[in-house]
């Protein structure tokens, strides 16, 4: 069997920064999807045919991701919300984790296997939970896709290009639908 499948199907390798401790403070730029692309999320307006001023009128899933969103720091103290965006489809938002450094000599950050906590999945994770919870009880047709995109922002520069990239989102949807390429829509 080749390494790239997995139970005789395609694994795709992780995007993940290898050796690299996501529960660490930093900054993280995350992409987040719904399943198939669905527009669960809302739909673009444009006033005044303006794609400069376009926003995203939310759907009541939509209401939930923005005020899911805002809880992050309920649950997670060391996180504080940066630039993000509610698309149709997607979401994109910068994550700020500020942990109290631990005194002591620095050692080299492992990924370890068994319970994660107070990471970037574990928070991706209740985060699609608590949305997931809310389309069940609502009895709302609703799906994520698996997983989610990260990047680890290392500069000052590239943070200030994200959160640009971010508040454009809305105004570059007209001339990014048909983009099947990727995630950055």
């Amino acid at each position: 069997m080749s390494k790239e499948l997995y139970q005789d199907k395609y694994r795709v390798a992780s995007a993940r920064l290898l050796g690299y401790d996501y529960g660490q403070s930093g900054a993280y730029f995350v992409t987040i999807c719904t399943a198939k692309r669905a527009p669960y999320f809302g739909r673009v307006v444009v006033p005044g045919d303006n794609w400069d001023a376009a926003l995203v009128e939310p759907t009541l899933i939509g209401q939930r991701v923005l005020a899911g969103w805002q809880q992050i720091p309920q649950f997670m103290p060391f996180v504080a919300l940066d630039a993000f965006v509610l698309m149709p489809d997607h979401l994109h938002g910068l994550l700020l984790f500020d942990k109290a450094e631990v005194a002591g000599p620095p050692s080299t950050p492992q990924n370890k296997f068994g319970p994660q906590r107070d990471n970037l999945a574990a928070l991706i994770r209740g985060f699609k939970a608590g949305v997931s919870s809310f389309a069940r009880a609502q009895n709302l047709s609703f799906g994520w896709q698996s997983s989610f995109y990260d990047r680890v922002v290392r500069s000052g520069d590239e943070l200030a290009r994200i959160q640009q990239y971010i508040l454009a989102n809305p105004s570059r949807w007209k001339g990014e639908q048909d983009n099947s390429e990727g995630i950055f829509r």
